[in-house]
């Protein structure tokens, strides 16, 4: 660990709420549900919590979760925006107040009903008007997530020879392990390079229905302290390596159109450079990696941007083989966003933390290091952990 964050924080605790498409609860509830198990799984108690982390976009008010679960004083709290770029954030933010003495134990949560609730890929919300970073794009029909990473990936897929089915390997990957992942909402239900070309077009001839990542309800939090303490509580600690976010130059929120080369993911390249200079590794030093994979063209550009491969190259660097467990690079050992849970990437923290207990449904042999990232087409965010030495 050569700077930055590294070794100065750790997860100590995850929990989670069943994920579903009908959860029944408010999201207050979900919320409360999923900081509670957190805070079990670490052996603490609500009392011991002085921070608070969670999105911008979050409904629960962090001082109505802590009076729901018996938090009392704060004397730090903050919300990462940009969707789920701010996943890894979260963990960023709260190690940040760990290694400045700002707080001792934080809690960072992401709660909503997604599904049943507010549906982000929704094409037919109403809205008064455009936010500006829209308004030159509604016009045209470019109104969901799933468009607006369209334009990106026809771009990526003509430049690079790359085709559609190239792109369901991701979704196959996934769904193999979300297949042996209890807590999935796929499990027992893997699909096959088939299944995917069968699949609806969503966009054509970019994005078939498996290429795109679920919408659940749900809730995940996790407890962040210092490393010195997480080794005396109840579970292995998942120490911070590293924790970068990034925004790169000429952005906009899932468009960046008026760059000069859209075939690229430049914030991803922001945090992987920040995260291989602070904790003195590589690509090769990765055992296993949560890519975000909201769509899964964007896995194949983050592979590019963090240097798996060389650019262009990720048709041919990702295989079945290679990034399922037993490969030399699984990925989303869960399921990720697409096999168990869009609960904006919080869970690719869980599961990177299971790897490193151990404790996964889809173990990886001897992990070192996880690599997780959060979002992409917007200001994002990545972690490395590691098992306490």
């Amino acid at each position: 660990m050569s700077g930055g964050l590294g070794g100065k924080a750790a997860i100590a605790g995850i929990g989670q709420t069943e994920f579903s498409k009908e959860s029944g609860r408010s999201e207050m509830q979900l919320a409360c549900e999923a900081v509670k198990a957190a805070l079990d799984d670490a052996g603490l108690q609500p009392g011991d919590v002085d921070g608070m982390v969670t999105f911008t976009v979050d409904q629960n008010e962090e001082i109505e979760v802590a009076r729901n679960v018996g938090i009392k004083d704060l004397t730090f709290f903050t919300r990462v925006p940009h969707g789920g770029g701010a996943a890894a954030g979260t963990v960023m933010q709260a190690a940040m107040a760990i290694a400045t003495g700002v707080a001792d134990v934080v809690v960072c949560y992401r709660a909503f009903n997604e599904r049943s609730g507010f549906r982000f890929g929704g094409a037919g919300r109403q809205m008064t008007a455009p936010p500006p970073w829209l308004a030159p794009y509604a016009p045209f029909g470019l109104m969901t997530p799933a468009g607006w990473v369209a334009l990106h990936a026809q771009r990526y897929m003509s430049t690079y020879g790359v085709t559609n089915e190239d792109f369901g390997k991701i979704s196959v990957i996934d769904r193999i392990h979300a297949a042996k992942n209890p807590d999935a909402w796929f499990y027992e239900r893997p699909i096959t390079l088939e299944d995917h070309q069968k699949s609806r077009w969503i966009i054509e001839p970019v994005l078939r229905l498996l290429d795109c990542c679920q919408e659940s309800d749900g809730g995940v939090a996790i407890v962040v302290t210092s490393v010195a303490r997480a080794r005396d509580l109840a579970k292995p600690a998942a120490v911070v390596s590293a924790a970068a976010q990034g925004a790169a130059y000429d952005g906009e929120v899932m468009t960046s159109y008026y760059r000069d080369d859209i075939t690229g993911l430049p914030e991803m390249g922001v945090v992987g450079d920040k995260l291989w200079r602070d904790s003195g590794l590589g690509p090769a030093d990765i055992q296993t990696a949560f890519l975000y994979d909201h769509f899964t063209p964007f896995v194949f550009t983050q592979l590019e941007e963090l240097g798996f491969c060389g650019r262009g190259e990720a048709k041919d660097f990702v295989s079945i083989e290679r990034m399922s467990l037993g490969g030399s690079l699984p990925i989303n050992t869960n399921g990720g966003l697409l096999g168990e849970a869009y609960i904006h990437g919080m869970n690719g923290i869980t599961e990177a933390v299971r790897q490193i207990r151990g404790t996964s449904h889809n173990q990886v042999d001897n992990v070192e290091h996880v690599l997780v990232t959060s979002g992409t087409g917007v200001p994002t965010s990545g972690l490395i952990l590691a098992p306490a030495s």
